[in-house]
């Protein structure tokens, strides 16, 4: 289990994590989300060590990730591919971080299988693509079989059959009762990974709650209605408190769509019927994480790009 408890950081003038606190549990999926800028990468260096925190603590398995002597064995991660050593091969790259840390020379041979690189084992790293330099990432955090994971922007270069290959790895080693952080832009990634998120903004915690959850607060909730009476369904709606507008063309049998937020499906349908007025459609429309995401972070944004001239 990862802990976090008033994290701060400050560079100069310059605070990059603001009193963060948040517990990343075993047996899930955690993604970790934030604008660029939001310190996620601050906070992943300061979990496992490499910064040192203005105040507040971060602990791994209940301790210091620094002060435990398992070192992979503990915490595996994966912060960026392109920190290896371009004229080491695959192997030689792990086998010296396999007899740093007392695991069995075995232990390299398997990994290696794991990740799909056996065939490139002796090849140059400084040979490698990307994707494949993600590949071997994801190997040497899994070098140890340690216990906590944590992933930043591991799909970053892959192929789709890489990325369906990522996405499964995370569920099953979660499923094994590992603790599994990752952080990643792909909202489609999350969506499809995630079953908690950690949101943060300007070094500051947004959400710490499910997926769904999260989603759930965007206010694009709503329910899409067709009918073919749209103006006297319109004026009963808006009589009750709803929001009503336009959506798009025309449905079938030539009923008008609207788009409807601030009642359930379940209370329009009743006033429609109370009214007597036919519907085509009643479909309750879900929120994505991409829109909750830019809705709850938008205050957050640190890099705002300019509109077109």
């Amino acid at each position: 289990m990862i802990e976090v408890n008033e994290l701060t950081k400050r560079y100069g003038g310059k605070t990059a994590v603001d009193q963060l606190s948040f517990t990343v549990r075993p047996g899930q999926v955690t993604g970790f989300l934030g604008p660029n800028g939001a310190g996620k990468s601050t906070t992943l260096r300061l979990i496992l060590g490499l910064e040192s925190p203005t105040g507040g603590a971060a602990t791994v398995g209940g301790v210091p990730f620094h002060s435990h002597p398992r070192g992979l064995r503990h915490v595996g991660a994966l912060l960026d591919a392109g920190q290896v050593h371009g004229g080491r091969s695959a192997t030689a790259h792990l086998s010296a971080l396999a007899r740093s840390n007392g695991i069995s020379r075995r232990r390299v041979d398997e990994v290696l299988h794991q990740v799909g690189l056996a065939e490139a084992a002796t090849g140059r790293i400084g040979g490698f693509s990307l994707g494949m330099k993600q590949r071997l990432g994801v190997a040497t955090a899994l070098l140890g079989d340690p216990p906590v994971l944590m992933f930043d922007e591991p799909v970053n270069g892959m192929d789709p059959e890489g990325v369906l290959w990522m996405r499964r790895l995370l569920r099953r080693l979660a499923a094994e009762g590992r603790t599994v952080f990752l952080s990643s832009h792909l909202m489609s990634e999350m969506e499809n990974t995630a079953d908690q998120l950690v949101v943060i903004g300007r070094g500051r915690l947004i959400a710490a709650e499910s997926v769904r959850d999260f989603a759930a607060r965007s206010t694009g909730l709503g329910v899409v209605v067709g009918t073919r009476q749209a103006a006297e369904l319109t004026a009963v709606l808006r009589a009750a408190g709803a929001l009503v507008e336009p959506e798009g063309s025309a449905g079938s049998a030539g009923a008008e769509k609207l788009a409807v937020t601030g009642l359930p499906a379940d209370r329009i349908a009743a006033l429609a019927f109370e009214n007597g007025i036919l519907l085509n459609e009643l479909t309750t429309r879900t929120a994505s994480l991409e829109e909750a995401f830019m809705e709850l972070t938008a205050d957050s944004v640190e890099y705002q790009a300019g509109q077109p001239r």
